[in-house]
């Protein structure tokens, strides 16, 4: 009998679980919502650090040159580099070997990911 208890419990519960997992009262997000970065904070205190002119510079930038899809200050604070006298910015270490491999190239992605930035700040106002 208390098997036979046991079971039946069981059986209810999972059906509580499953019921309750299926429920639409939990918020999801749109399929076409924009990416939104889980932590927001960190990024803002590793940009912090930076001098304000450099983070200016970096919030100009948004992404990192390499791998962008990396915010700067997402991996600590961003890396400057300077190539052909221009101020370019990495997330981190690993990136910065690619980015001086190809000057001209990574001086392109600089400035299509500065207007990009551009685009996405006057859209929000």
């Amino acid at each position: 009998m208390r098997r036979y208890r046991f079971v039946i419990a069981t059986a209810l519960l999972a059906a509580s679980l499953i019921a309750i997992g299926c429920s639409n009262s939990i918020d999801k997000p749109e399929p076409d919502a924009p990416k939104v970065d889980p932590k927001p904070d960190e990024v803002a205190i590793e940009r912090a650090k930076l001098a304000p002119a450099n983070r200016a510079l970096v919030e100009a930038q948004e992404w990192c040159v390499v791998s962008d899809d990396e915010r700067l200050g997402s991996m600590g604070p961003p890396l400057k580099l300077t190539i052909k006298g221009q101020p370019v910015f990495v997330c981190c270490k690993g990136c910065k070997r690619k980015a001086e491999t190809d000057p001209d190239k990574t001086l392109a992605k600089v400035e299509e990911l500065k207007a990009k930035a551009k685009a996405e700040k006057e859209a929000k106002k």
